[in-house]
């Protein structure tokens, strides 16, 4: 008898021992996998047999393993700013009215509407949808939401305000002075007027500014209002809030130092941080360190005893955790802001790059490539709904202006959030008494 060959069935056992190795080994990235099923049946197309016996090796991993770890990114990203879970039913009576200016963004209406559609869903509140009739009905017939608009509609979910002409996304943001009837200026008036209790546009930021200032007007002690964004940071359970991020380019210490105070405020009563570490952004952690506006800026936050002052905040440190609120001239934010925005897809791209090639590069591949598109989105502001407008006499949401229904909804579980904590009594408390009031407890 001829002598028996190497046992072929033994190579897929190696494999398979190999495959489990580096998957321990990159337990770190691969925390976020969202189905590590999935990802090895994608392995096996590309990986031939000996990855499809991975198949449920892998699989069984995750669900004894992984399955506890898996999270949606944006009610991670959001946590504790949403309302119930989408398995909870909504008591119509907790429900909070919601002024949506339809037409902001450069795909409204027909997409802004989709995401006030998911919203009233999953979230206690309603929308008062303003926009032009003619382009929302014809927005609705393209996307074919006639049916769930109409049921939105007789449950008393949505209801439809007309408005005039709009402002368009290139326009002066002084425009809104002689476009009256314009969405977001109704919008504003429904706050004005107590039919609203927060207002979202992603329409022409400075013109929402410009907006929300001749409608709402600003708090007594505010001098110039700003917008605030929600930054990732390293830690999961934190967001970091950075203030100003583009509304006002040149400032005075004086706006800086009640930025400090909004967010404190915003930080403490919404996102329920105990004692929030407000930090300067400065390009060193010394304090005879940066321009003459950091450098005067500095001793009135330092000096302040309405909030914890952590000093200086170095670039590096700003998604550290190691701060809760950080502020900074809006030129220096709207960077930060439109870097963060790049660098999700660009990690992505340079990590495909570097992956390995060749089999084994495949079958790692197919197991990373959801959860780099994850973390893509994690640190993507553009994917997390808007930012709040600070400052001015009601809760203000701004959007992204490329917004669609993913990011509409987010913005509106942050405006339900802060509309829902009580957040303006407190900031009224700041402007009559000069003192940041106690925490409004909210059922």
């Amino acid at each position: 008898m001829p002598p028996k060959g190497p046992d072929k069935r033994a190579k897929p056992s190696r494999a398979i021992r190999r495959l489990v190795i580096w998957y321990r080994r990159n337990a770190a990235v691969t925390s976020l996998v969202d189905s590590a099923t999935s990802a090895a049946s994608s392995a096996a197309n590309t990986a031939g047999n000996v990855a499809g016996t991975a198949t449920s090796v892998a699989g069984n991993m995750a669900n004894t393993v992984l399955q506890p770890l898996v999270f949606d990114p944006l009610r991670r990203l959001q946590r504790g700013l949403g309302g119930p879970g989408e398995d909870t039913p909504i008591n119509d009576s907790d429900r909070l009215w919601v002024a949506v200016d339809g037409m902001g963004g450069d795909h409204a209406p027909g997409p802004i509407l989709e995401g006030c559609l998911r919203a009233v869903e999953l979230l206690p509140l309603r929308v008062r949808f303003v926009a032009e009739t003619a382009l929302l009905q014809a927005a609705v017939t393209a996307m074919g939401l006639q049916d769930e608009l109409n049921e939105a509609v007789a449950r008393g979910l949505i209801e439809l305000v007309a408005s005039g002409p709009s402002v368009g996304m290139n326009e002066e943001a002084t425009v809104v002075r002689k476009k009256r009837d314009a969405s977001i200026n109704k919008a504003m008036d429904l706050v004005k007027q107590g039919e609203a209790t927060a207002v979202y546009s992603a329409g022409n930021s400075g013109a929402v500014m410009a907006a929300a200032i001749f409608r709402l007007g600003r708090l007594k002690s505010i001098d110039r209002p700003a917008i605030g964004a929600l930054f990732p940071t390293k830690d999961t359970e934190q967001q970091v809030l950075v203030l100003d991020v583009g509304a006002n380019m040149d400032c005075k210490p004086a706006y800086l130092h009640q930025w400090a105070l909004l967010g404190h405020i915003y930080s403490r009563d919404v996102l329920q941080v105990a004692q929030p570490r407000i930090g300067l952004v400065n390009i060193g952690e010394e304090e005879c360190k940066g321009n003459e506006l950091c450098l005067r800026t500095y001793p009135l936050l330092a000096e302040e005893q309405r909030f914890t002052f952590a000093g200086n905040c170095e670039g590096r440190d700003i998604l550290s955790g190691q701060f809760d609120v950080v502020v900074c001239d809006g030129f220096t934010g709207n960077v930060l802001l439109k870097f963060l925005e790049s660098v999700g897809s660009v990690l992505l791209d340079v990590i495909k790059e570097e992956l390995p090639r060749g089999r084994r590069g495949k079958v790692g591949s197919a197991f990373l490539i959801n959860n780099l598109r994850r973390i893509k989105k994690r640190l993507d502001h553009a994917e997390h709904g808007g930012a709040l407008l600070l400052g001015v006499d009601g809760v203000c949401v701004i959007g992204h202006g490329s917004s669609k229904a993913l990011s509409v909804l987010s913005a509106l579980r942050l405006a339900h959030s802060a509309a829902s904590h009580g957040v303006m009594a407190n900031l009224h408390a700041l402007s009559e008494t000069g003192s940041p009031a106690a925490p409004v407890a909210c059922d």
